[in-house]
């Protein structure tokens, strides 16, 4: 009987479809854990995860099964045994499943039985589900491999406890949301105290579009002790410690234990992943962005700069009549703080001209948003050009408060082709501002200390499209209309809950309608990382068309 084990565990971030990258990232891990008797890899890992439809293109299927073949042939030099996520077509069946190499061969397959189909999981439509999984002998441990979503319920997990699994080892392809980290843990606890077993919860890092996965694995033993914690944010290959104990049950020694982040730091560090995986896993150069002088645009640029290198973040003032000097002022410092590349366009001329040309078919009208959008869609064209002939990408600045009313022009200020504010509340906004202006992320690449100046935080927020405009001329102040998004979209409140909450039923009452009425918006806006349960895109699913209120 083996009375001690090795488990590798493999917390990479690997690129969506580059299936030999991701080979290669799979052998590199493997002889970093020599020595192990067995490397665990994270959900679907040889092609990433999520694949959405992409996974039913019969050529990334037969890649990926030549890769994990290619893989198994490695596996007869005596080193670790492998358990890599692969998608598998079976008896004319496509299955999210993982397979075991071991020997020189494939040595048996494990599907994913429960598949989820909620939020931004559609795995229905595009696999089969398994049976219920068995236990896998490896070098001589029954392991157990429920894949993710089989360890939400009870299910899965007793059946391989019953099946004689002496250990649960769990890839995932878990997404990252403020706070979560204990609802995988509570979820993972449940699953030891109802089986008996130690558990591995291994989970993929990385950004994929919308969705960052933070990784952040952990080890418990049969006692729901944390043997072992991964820190979040990181690729890291571990190889934990397993002895048998007398009463035959498995036991991990304790390792690394990285503590929680506060919501602050797991937000910002959310942020950093998605936008620096979005921009270097699609090959652009950098980004490019309209730096204004308020609260947005300048926590998007500090982002941007611990994400990818003052280098590679090219800022923009853009201003008009309306622009004040306070802006100016502020916008420059702003850039001198993050040391990045600034320069000044204004658009006066631009508007003059495009005015001159309008001038006919607006005889006889009076000026309105119709000119203020104007102005915000000039700068988006010529954010667009420098994008064009220069190559970065166009970082949007606008914030989750402003799409869910509207307050946001199509074609100018929500031009670009990435946000890293799309999820985020304007009183988070400034929350993240200050943390960010106290605090130096791990892995940033920005300066130190401060990088917003104070005036910015503290100013009132305008789109300075018109004398002295400030944003709460049409819209209720921040604190107020957070409350009310987090109650409608957040919660589905309906309105007498929301009301019941202390609002104003009048507020309320515009409020829904103005989040109804711009959902046309939101379905042209571009991606940006996904902090919350219910962002705007996969997880909140309105009709465009939509005659329902329910304050009457």
């Amino acid at each position: 009987m083996v009375d001690r084990y090795r488990i590798a565990l493999a917390q990479l971030n690997p690129v969506m479809g580059d299936i030999a990258g991701n080979l290669k990232a799979a052998r590199a891990a493997r002889a970093q854990a020599a020595g192990a008797d067995v490397i665990l890899f994270s959900e679907l890992f040889i092609v990433g995860y999520s694949p959405e439809d992409l996974v039913l293109k019969p050529a990334l299927q037969d890649d990926a099964r030549a890769a994990v073949e290619e893989l198994a042939k490695d596996t007869a030099d005596g080193g670790p045994a492998v358990l890599i996520g692969t998608p598998w077509v079976e008896e004319g069946k496509l299955y999210n499943a993982v397979a075991l190499l071991d020997g020189g061969r494939i040595a048996g397959v494990t599907f994913k039985h429960d598949l989820p189909n909620y939020g931004v999981f559609d795995e229905k439509r595009v696999f089969a589900a398994g049976p219920l999984p068995e236990p896998m002998m490896v070098r001589g441990v029954s392991l157990g491999v429920p894949i993710c979503e089989d360890i939400w319920g009870q299910g899965a997990a007793d059946a391989l406890a019953q099946l004689g699994a002496e250990i649960l080892c769990v890839p995932n392809g878990s997404p990252f949301e403020a706070g979560k980290e204990d609802v995988r843990l509570k979820l993972a606890a449940a699953r030891v105290q109802e089986t008996g077993l130690p558990l591995i919860y291994l989970n993929q890092l990385g950004g994929q579009d919308e969705v960052v996965y933070d990784g952040a694995s952990f080890v418990l033993n049969a006692d729901q002790a944390i043997a072992a914690a991964l820190p979040g944010w990181e690729t890291k290959v571990v190889i934990t410690e397993w002895t048998r104990g007398a009463d035959t049950k498995w036991v991990c020694a304790p390792g690394e234990k990285f503590v929680a982040e506060d919501r602050s730091a797991q937000v910002y560090h959310a942020m950093m992943l998605g936008l620096r995986d979005y921009v270097n896993k699609n090959r652009f150069p950098g980004v490019v962005l309209g730096l204004s002088g308020g609260i947005d645009s300048a926590i998007s640029a500090a982002v941007a700069v611990d994400a990818l290198g003052a280098n590679r973040v090219r800022c923009v003032m853009l201003p008009s009549r309306y622009t004040s000097r306070e802006s100016l002022e502020d916008a420059d410092a702003c850039a001198r703080m993050l040391g990045v590349a600034y320069e000044t366009i204004e658009i006066e001329r631009a508007v003059a001209a495009l005015g001159e040309t309008l001038a006919a078919p607006f005889a006889g009208t009076q000026a309105d948003t119709t000119e203020e959008n104007i102005q915000s869609r000039l700068r988006g064209v010529i954010l667009m050009a420098i994008s064009n002939k220069f190559g970065p990408m166009v970082l949007t600045t606008g914030n989750k408060s402003e799409m869910s009313v509207g307050y946001a022009t199509l074609y100018g200020d929500m031009c670009g082709g990435y946000n890293v504010l799309k999820d985020i509340y304007k009183t988070e906004v400034f929350a993240l501002s200050r943390w960010r202006n106290q605090n130096s992320p791990a892995g940033a690449l920005g300066p130190q200390g401060r990088v917003i100046p104070e005036r910015i935080i503290d100013k009132p927020p305008s789109a300075e499209l018109k004398p002295d405009q400030t944003d709460q001329d049409s819209l209720p102040p921040y604190d107020i209309l957070d409350g009310i998004l987090e109650c409608l979209v957040e919660r589905e409140c309906s309105f007498e809950q929301t009301v019941a909450k202390g609002y104003d039923p009048a507020t309320v009452k515009r409020v829904e309608h103005l989040l109804y009425i711009s959902e046309y918006k939101r379905r042209q806006a571009p991606p940006g990382v996904k902090i919350s349960p219910r962002n705007f895109g996969r997880d909140r699913r309105y009709p465009i068309t939509n005659a329902f209120r329910d304050a009457r």
